[in-house]
C-alpha cells in the first residue's frame, strides 16, 4: 500500500458521534466478492441534499472530519475501503476526556489497510470544524500536524503504527522487514516429516 506523508487537501465535516460502520457501509453490501465499488455506497443510507457530505463545499474532499467514537459496532473492513475509494485519505475525529476518536477495530482495520486515523483533543477539534466545509488543510505525519487556513493542531500517534503509515506497510509488510531474520532462524531448525508406514 502506499506510505503516507503530507497531503493536502479540502475538509468534509460530518460532526456526529457514534457513527457506527453499519451507517459508514450499509451490512447488504458485505456480500460483494470484489474490494472495488465501495466509495459510491459510503453513507449510502443517509445520503442526500441535507447530508453534510453531499453539500457542494463538501465535494471533492480528501480529509474527513468527524466526531467520536467513529466507526463503533461491527468489525468490516469494507467501512475503510469505502471512505478510502470516496477519496479520502485521512480521517480526523474528537478525543474527549469519556471517549476515544475511534473504535479499536475499525482503528485496526484502517491501519491495516492505509487509512490514517488522526484524534484531536476536544478544542482543536472544535477549532477545525468551524472552519468548515472546503476548507483548505495540510496533514504532515511526520511532524504529527495539522494546518488548515487560521489554525493548527498537533497530534499524538503510536510510533509503530506512524512508522507503518510513512512506509505504506501493513501487518504482513511489518512482518516482511525481518524475511532474511525469519529464513535464518527456519534453516536452523530440523524438519519434521511425517512418514506413512
Amino acid at each position: 500500500m502506499p506510505g503516507f506523508n503530507v497531503h493536502t487537501g479540502t475538509l468534509a465535516v460530518l460532526d456526529e458521534n457514534d457513527v457506527d460502520t453499519d451507517r459508514i457501509i450499509p451490512a447488504r453490501f458485505l456480500t460483494m466478492v470484489t474490494k472495488r465499488g465501495y466509495g459510491e455506497l459510503l453513507f449510502k443510507d443517509v445520503r442526500g441534499a441535507g447530508f453534510p457530505l453531499d453539500r457542494p463545499e463538501a465535494q471533492g474532499a480528501s480529509i474527513l472530519v468527524v466526531g467520536s467514537n467513529f466507526g463503533c459496532g461491527s468489525s468490516r473492513e469494507h467501512a475503510v475501503w469505502a471512505i478510502q475509494q470516496a477519496g479520502y485519505a485521512a480521517v480526523i475525529a474528537k478525543r474527549t476526556a469519556q471517549n476515544l476518536g475511534y473504535s479499536d477495530i475499525f482503528r485496526s482495520n484502517a491501519g491495516n489497510c492505509g487509512l490514517l486515523l488522526i484524534e484531536l483533543a476536544e478544542v482543536d477539534h472544535a477549532r477545525l470544524v468551524a472552519a468548515g466545509q472546503g476548507t483548505k488543510c495540510t496533514v504532515d505525519l511526520p511532524t504529527q500536524r495539522v494546518v488548515w487556513d487560521g489554525g493548527e493542531a498537533t497530534f499524538d500517534m503510536d510510533p509503530v503504527t506512524k512508522e507503518a503509515m510513512i512506509e505504506g506497510r501493513d501487518l504482513i509488510g511489518r512482518t516482511l522487514v525481518y524475511a532474511d531474520e525469519i529464513a535464518h532462524h527456519e534453516a536452523k531448525l530440523p524438519a519434521y516429516v511425517s512418514v506413512a508406514r
